[in-house]
Parts: C-alpha cells; structure tokens; sequence
C-alpha cells in the first residue's frame, strides 16, 4: 500500500515521493535523478534570525553559506551541513515551539569563526510532514543525501525520536553502524505511548537490525529501570553514568570516535546550564557537554549528529541556545583537530608501544599530533582506546575495551 509521504507545491513531487506501509516503516522510493534535497526544506528567514543587523567580519552569520529564498549554497568544499526540524509530535507536543533551530541558531551565527580550516553550510528546516512517520521519512531523506556526498550533517532537533531518521539513512543504505546516545533516561519504555519514550526499542530490536554497537552515555541511574541497564549488558552495549563520565571524560573519547551515529539529547545537561531541561536538575556543566561535542567533531567516522530535545518556549534568557551554539563551536573545533591527525598507515606519525597481557601479544599507537591512542585486536585491526588503556595491558592486565570488544566479535 502506497501513500503520499508530503504534499509540496510542485504536483511531480506528490507522485514520486511514497511510503511503503507494507514494511512498516518509512521507505522513500529513490528518484535521485530528480529530487533535490532544497524540495524538502524551509529556507531560512536572515533577517528574523539576525534581528535585521549585519553580521561582523568574522561571526560565523558572515562565514556561513546560508539557504536563503533565492539561493541555494553549494556542498561542494563543505565539511559541515546544519538543519533544522521543529517535529515534536514524538514527545507528545501537539503544538512545536517553531522557533527553536532559529533561536540556536541566533546564538550560534553571533559567535565568531575561529576554524578557517572548516566550511559550514545550513540548509534550513525540514518541512514537517502530516504525521509522524512523514517528518522521519523527510529528515531520513536530507540526512541520506548530504552524507551520500561525503558530508557530516547536523540536525538541530525537535524530539528525540527523531534520532530514528538518523538510522533510518543508514538502514536504507544496508550501512551496519556503531551509534552514541547522549541522555539521562534511556528511552526503551514500552509502557509509554510516545515515540520519544520509547524509540531506542525500534533502533536497537527492529529486524533487520542495522547496529553493530550501542554506547548510552550519562545516564542518571535513578531515571532508569534496573532491568534495562541488564538487558543492554547482554546485548554487549556499553552504558556510562553521569557520574563516571564527569570523573573520567577522556574515556569518553574512544567510545564516540569509533562511532556513525551520534544524538545528544539536552536532558543530560543539568538545568543550571540548559534551563530548557525540564526533566532533571543534575547532569553534565557546559564545559563536559562542549568536550563530549569536541570528541564527534574528531571522529572520523561520524557523519550524523543530532541536537535534540531543546523548546525556545522553555529556555530562559536564551541560556539554552547558548549552550549549545557553544557546542556546535567545539563540534567545529574537533572537526579542525581532525584534519591534522595522520592515517593509521602513516606510522611515522605514531609513537608504538609493543605489550603483553594474560599471554596476549599487542601493539598501542599514540598520534604524534593529537595524542589520541589506538590498541591492537588479535586480528591485527586497531581500535581507538585511550591512555588507561596502554597502562592496563602495561600492567599486565586485560583492558576492559579489549575484552568487551573479544565479546563483540
């Protein structure tokens, strides 16, 4: 059974963009021929954003090409692909706070451009769909085609759900990935009638099942079922409290730089620094938060970010959007770091250190340019790991990344 995914003004687009209810999930029918992405997004409105003021040489406003209602910026030489998605219908919000990318999106053009290495673009929002399952079907589109250019894109996000479209692109691509989510809860709560309570459980159990890996990063134990965090120790992915990831943050690092997928959801963040958090009091400052983006800008292999969770309705003195422009500067700032690292091939570029734990022969490598470690499998592949890691092995013991990754395999 087919039926319209969007009702878009050119007549052509109605019959070629479909949904295919009878998997039951959203699948656009490729006519990459004809479709342009621009077909799916609201270009931006500069003047509300900027309050009708020039931007500075220098702010990111002046530096970022922009789609605007007459012009549609090349992708050719961008690293990074910003847009928006108001969608909240996931988390039960009949009424989206429309405005949210935008306020962001004020807070983030004011700041200024210190990564001239780094070409950034933003495309503007995704038009939201009659259901649901149509705004997934039109944000997995956008984010389906930027990254088939070879581009990272950023979503700034709606409800958390939203994350599905983000998974929906690589599916659609038969791409198995790695994935982070950054939350306090975690969102597997089947007893719950939203979509963003609950989508954690079409992500990781929906077959076919496209994850190879799972991490949960902060969540707060008292937000979560006992049974759950079991449950997700079985399926051999990893969880990390709040509390471990403030005490050692660096080992966060390796956790997201092997990953494709990443979602942050500003629950995590405690309210004193994202007054939009309405759910919990406690979690990370802005500086963890800002260190955690820097890590996804340093990872080569992620090409998928998403920002969700935050309502301009629910901010205060725009402390919120501020907050997280601030992270979109270090996601830029770690994805300048990126481009000096060296090839793995390069090993001139590494310092080697050859150890043994519990009989196992292995090699850790330590970048010359960014001090960021990668240990050796017994299949002679190498993981990203961190300096703990190397003093593990070097005391003969196993490192714990080693042995889950031995589980994984």
């Amino acid at each position: 059974m087919l039926c319209p995914v969007l009702h878009l003004n050119d007549p052509l687009m109605e019959i070629l963009i479909y949904e295919d209810l009878s998997v039951g999930l959203p699948q656009i029918i490729r006519m990459a021929d004809f479709l342009n992405i621009n077909e799916f997004l609201d270009p931006l409105d500069v003047p509300s954003i900027s309050g009708d003021e020039y931007y500075n040489k220098g702010q990111l406003g002046e530096s970022i090409a922009l789609h605007t209602a007459d012009h549609f910026p090349d992708l050719t030489d961008i690293d990074l692909v910003f847009v928006g998605c108001n969608e909240e219908r996931g988390n039960g919000v009949r009424k989206p706070s429309l405005h949210s990318p935008d306020a962001i999106r004020r807070e983030f053009f004011q700041l200024f451009q210190w990564h001239d290495q780094i070409k950034m673009a933003d495309l503007g929002n995704v038009k939201t769909g009659h259901a649901l399952k149509d705004s997934y079907a039109a944000l997995k589109t956008v984010i389906r085609e930027v990254t088939g250019f070879g581009k990272t894109i950023v979503i700034l996000g709606g409800s958390h759900d939203l994350t599905l479209a983000q998974y929906y692109a690589y599916r659609e691509n038969g791409q198995t990935v790695s994935a982070v989510c950054i939350d306090a809860k975690m969102d597997l709560s089947l007893e719950m009638p939203q979509p963003a309570e609950k989508f954690l459980m079409e992500m990781l159990t929906a077959e076919p099942n496209f994850i190879k890996q799972y991490n949960h990063i902060g969540f707060q134990s008292y937000l979560v079922h006992p049974e759950i965090m079991q449950t997700l120790d079985k399926l051999r992915f990893d969880c990390f409290r709040t509390g471990h990831v403030k005490e050692q943050i660096d080992e966060m690092e390796p956790v997201i730089r092997s990953s494709h997928l990443f979602s942050f959801d500003i629950s995590a963040i405690a309210n004193a620094f994202a007054p939009s958090n309405r759910i919990t009091p406690n979690g990370f400052d802005g500086e963890q938060s800002c260190t955690l983006m820097q890590y996804a800008g340093m990872s080569e292999s992620v090409n998928t970010i998403g920002i969700y969770g935050y309502r301009a309705t629910d901010d205060r003195d725009a402390l919120t959007a501020k907050q997280i422009s601030h992270m979109l500067w270090y996601l830029a700032d770690g994805r300048q770091k990126l481009k000096t690292e060296a090839k793995l091939s390069d090993l001139d570029s590494f310092n080697q250190y050859h150890t043994a734990f519990n009989e196992v022969q292995s090699i850790f490598l330590q970048s010359k340019r960014t001090g960021r470690w990668w240990m050796q499998l017994p299949e002679q592949n190498y993981i990203p790991c961190s300096y703990n890691d190397y003093i593990q092995a070097s005391k003969n013991q196993i490192p714990e990344r080693w042995l889950r990754a031995q589980e994984r395999s």
